[in-house]
């Protein structure tokens, strides 16, 4: 629950001055989002109108409504215009309604949505992902959780095993079986549900590890015969700037030799970091990898991919016409009235071809410019000591972790809060003060948001919410300028 202070004592004058300035004219330029935030709330219940909750910032507490978007941009229903760096939560590697997507769904759209038969495109769409990432067989569902959820029994059934290892900061969607956190008792990290709902009995055969240690794979060893699987996020979203890729090797030589399945959750590396994902650019095959996001080309997606050893469970395995073959492997359950829905499969066929065509080359780049993009943030906030240090994987970017889980506390964290209702007032939409780059960025995009970042930190700084610049520094500014 979050917490609710008792009076606005706890800041100063000044600070209140600065805070109540920048509400005014928050809530003017995005008056009609707040209003329907407002109408509304009694109908919808809405997550992304509480987490994060902050009383002090209560009347800026809502989210920005779209209108329509296009390349980098985003327009709010005030008519504001916004550079986009959520981008569809790392849906939209190639920015908003690009032609190529927009023109498959169109043609889909005029030969209707058929759910029922079998989409056209599917078998296409399958072998497609096949050649990308080497995954020998493809199934679809609609979302990430969903996909999760069929990974994680496919193991199950295909092992006969019923234990599941995950890691602490990784995130698997909202499956009730992957809600879960450790609570020590003894000494022994315990699976405790992560949310009210969760009953004890989904997350009693979940093991929670510590993500890099290598004690992980010491407990993964002890319990090597009663697990199926171990899932992993390769790198955490959490957490992006920790990319284990020594730990994920010796992870996988020891599921290997154990008959686990080790399970890759890509919705976030899959296509983005490279057209592999996160399977080529640490050279691991799993047995397992789940996608979405980007390959549904912002249409609802879910993907399981893998080996047909696990794969086989959904119909059987391999059978031909006209010999006495027949599906013999034993299935688990599998469903879903939308899987394979046509707009989906047009949309991921469209996005499919043009990461087949583009090659690594549209990857590399774009990863290239981020590091760059992120380079020049972090060179400033040395210099102008600014308590933020950011990193990236690929072209993901975010705070470092020790600056994103500071305390409330702590000197400058109110500015940081600020940070970022200032960015959205100067036209910047972000997640958690990163985002994702996307092809459709251009370099005006980035020199904006740079000083659309200098900005808003001399004004948290006028206001005394961000802590001064040395004295030290100060001097060798002031005599610079002098010189």
């Amino acid at each position: 629950m979050p917490s609710q202070p008792e009076t606005t004592s706890s800041i100063n004058i000044r600070q209140q001055q600065h805070l109540q300035r920048l509400t005014e004219r928050y809530t003017k330029r995005t008056k009609t989002s707040k209003q329907l935030a407002q109408t509304y709330r009694p109908v919808i219940a809405d997550n992304k109108t509480f987490v994060g909750f902050n009383f002090h910032l209560k009347e800026m507490f809502y989210p920005i409504v779209a209108k329509r978007s296009l390349g980098s941009k985003i327009w709010d229903v005030d008519g504001n215009e916004y550079i986009d760096v959520t981008m569809g939560y790392g849906v939209n590697l190639f920015g908003h309604n690009p032609s190529f997507i927009k023109e498959a769904l169109e043609e889909q759209l005029d030969l209707g949505i058929q759910i029922g038969p079998q989409a056209e495109l599917a078998g296409e769409v399958a072998q497609l992902i096949s050649e990308l990432t080497g995954m020998e067989r493809v199934a679809f569902s609609n979302t990430g959780t969903e996909a999760v959820m069929t990974a994680l029994r496919l193991a199950r059934a295909a092992t006969g095993r019923n234990k599941i290892a995950l890691f602490s900061g990784s995130y698997h969607g909202h499956f009730d079986g992957t809600l879960v956190k450790a609570k020590a008792v003894d000494d022994y990290p315990n699976p405790v549900p992560l949310a009210p709902g969760i009953t004890s009995n989904l997350v009693a055969d979940i093991l929670v590890l510590d993500y890099g240690n290598p004690q992980s794979l010491e407990a993964i060893k002890a319990h090597e015969h009663e697990l199926a699987a171990v899932l992993v996020e390769p790198v955490q979203s959490s957490r992006i700037d920790f990319q284990p890729k020594a730990f994920l090797q010796q992870l996988r030589q020891l599921t290997k030799e154990s008959g686990i399945a080790l399970i890759f959750d890509e919705m976030v590396s899959g296509f983005r970091i490279h057209p592999g994902g996160a399977q080529a650019w640490f050279g691991i095959e799993a047995d397992i990898a789940t996608y979405g996001k980007i390959v549904g080309g912002g249409m609802p997606i879910g993907i399981v991919a893998g080996k047909a050893s696990y794969m086989d469970r959904i119909d059987g395995g391999m059978w031909n016409y006209g010999d006495a073959s027949y599906p013999q492997v034993k299935t688990t359950f599998f469903a879903g009235t939308f899987c394979k829905h046509p707009l989906a499969m047009a949309a991921a066929r469209a996005v499919l071809k043009h990461l087949k065509t583009q090659g690594s080359a549209l990857q590399q780049q774009l990863n290239q410019r981020t590091s760059q993009f992120i380079e020049t943030l972090n060179t400033y906030f040395q210099e102008d000591e600014v308590p933020i240090r950011m990193v990236n994987f690929g072209s993901l970017f975010g705070p470092a972790a020790s600056e994103n889980s500071a305390s409330s506390e702590n000197e400058g964290s109110a500015g940081m809060d600020l940070l970022y209702y200032h960015l959205v007032d100067r036209g910047i939409l972000l997640r958690n003060g990163g985002g994702f780059l996307s092809t459709a960025h251009t370099d005006e995009d980035l020199d904006y948001i740079i000083q659309a970042v200098k900005g808003s930190v001399q004004e948290l700084r006028e206001g005394c919410l961000l802590p001064p610049r040395s004295s030290a520094n100060l001097q060798k500014l002031e005599a610079a300028v002098g010189s």
